[in-house]
């Protein structure tokens, strides 16, 4: 049977982002140092863009790149410096160096030392570390070979190094220290009755080791001086990087008035002076048609006016969305108190800015500001309403239900930590409504250990 053969008509409707369009997305998702990697991409590439070394009322009109911005820099004490102290894989391998070990003995040593994690921790089995030689740089050893090379890494400073978990780094610590009835009795705590230090339970660990109270007070004093986590006492490796956050925005507050300004050291831009005269000089008659050799001159001068354009408005878009934020939990940021936040939601911005919520999305996602206070992602302002107060005249959001749980942590008996139970009980009386499941979920998300791991022992 003969396959019939149809033509169909059918309209569509969408939308198509522009080249332009697109760079300004790609703009607005960047956080400042991709920025600012971004601009000096864009000069070094670019012949006909350039730098203005000196800047006019005339050029801030053009050209405005919140040169204000320039006033706040990532030097300032309030912003977390760049960690430049002595890396600890480094230091680990500087140490290695001075042991007499085998050439095998060494490289496994050196494998294990470039396999801790940044507090020091080994989190791989000897098996695996053997497997990783042998398919990784190609190096045969046995598994007492890399239980020997383990040993030498455990043998360095600091104390408790390449420890396998908590138990063994509090354990790799003791026995680095000399002989006494505390240090003794730590360690037989943590061999014979680490579930009962963990569990913070006191009367257990008297009955397991029959020894003194007054004993168990001391080696428990001695373990409590340890280090957990004894990478950490070191500068991170900078490839694994720790965590430098450099704020987009700065607020600040000038005779009870919020000032905010974007944190950038992105210079003022101007087209090359060259090309601004060359495509001048192009005959009206031939802007239609191109000479030879002239099309490179447009094509640059074209994509430099458009770069600063676009560059233009994101940083305008950014201060729009900022305003806005800023506007919105105006009461927080003259009083820092975290109970006179606002529920906001992205569509709140919107509707001030009058921009589309994805441009909010994308300019609030891996940004930060500074306040007087402290550094905080864009996202920490945006929450939701949880319920309202008995008088139903007050929203309560996530961050008011965060900071009672805080609170009642706080001022809590260390000897008897409050449950979640107790936790949802004692705001359920103060007129918050919430469950047991939430308080767990927003416990967890500010990291406070569950009421067991927050006991203190007498």
């Amino acid at each position: 049977m003969p396959s019939a053969q149809n033509l169909e008509l059918t309209q569509k409707i969408g939308m198509r982002l522009t080249q332009q369009q697109l760079r300004l997305v790609r703009l607005l998702e960047m956080n400042t140092p991709e920025l600012e990697e971004a601009v000096e991409r864009e000069l070094e590439d670019n012949p006909a863009l350039g730098i203005k070394e000196e800047t006019t009322d005339e050029d801030i009109r053009r050209y405005p790149l919140y040169a204000v911005s320039k006033e706040s820099r990532r030097d300032e004490p309030q912003f977390t410096p760049v960690d430049d102290s002595e890396s600890l894989y480094d230091r680990l391998l500087t140490e290695l160096s001075e042991k007499k070990l085998s050439v095998r003995i060494e490289t496994a040593a050196r494998f294990i030392i470039g396999s801790l994690d940044s507090n020091g921790y080994l989190n791989r089995s000897l098996r695996e570390i053997v497997d990783d030689l042998a398919f990784g740089p190609g190096v045969e050893v046995t598994e007492e070979e890399a239980r020997e090379a383990l040993r030498a890494v455990q043998s360095l400073d600091p104390p408790g190094i390449a420890a396998t978990d908590l138990r063994d780094c509090l354990r790799l610590q003791l026995e680095r220290m000399p002989k006494s009835v505390p240090r003794d009795n730590a360690l037989r705590i943590i061999n014979e009755a680490y579930d009962a230090f963990t569990m913070k339970h006191r009367h257990r660990i008297v009955s397991i080791l029959h020894i003194s109270s007054e004993d168990i007070s001391e080696a428990l004093g001695l373990i409590l001086t340890l280090n957990p986590k004894p990478g950490a006492a070191l500068g991170n490796d900078p490839v694994r990087g720790a965590n430098v956050i450099i704020p987009d925005f700065t607020i600040s507050e000038e005779d009870g008035t919020l000032r905010i300004a974007l944190n950038n050291s992105i210079p003022e831009l101007r087209i090359e002076e060259s090309f601004e005269t060359a495509v001048k000089n192009l005959r009206p008659a031939t802007r239609g048609r191109l000479r030879k050799g002239s099309e490179f001159i447009v094509s640059r001068y074209n994509d430099a006016r458009d770069f600063i354009r676009i560059l233009r408005q994101r940083q305008e878009t950014m201060m729009r969305v900022m305003t806005a934020i800023a506007k919105i939990q105006e009461e927080y940021l003259h009083t820092e108190d975290v109970y006179l936040l606002k529920p906001m939601k992205i569509k709140d911005v919107a509707e001030l800015t009058e921009l589309d919520m994805s441009v909010i999305s994308r300019v609030t996602s891996n940004k930060y500001v500074a306040l007087p206070w402290g550094i905080f992602p864009l996202r920490f302002f945006f929450s939701d309403s949880k319920s309202e107060d008995r008088e139903g005249t007050e929203a309560t959001t996530n961050r008011k239900l965060e900071a009672r749980i805080s609170s009642l942590v706080e001022a809590e008996d260390k000897l008897h930590p409050l449950s979640d139970q107790k936790i949802m009980e004692a705001m359920i009386q103060e007129g918050f409504d919430l469950s047991r499941r939430t308080v767990a979920k927003y416990r967890d998300k500010l990291g406070i250990p569950v009421a067991r791991l927050r006991k203190e022992m007498k």
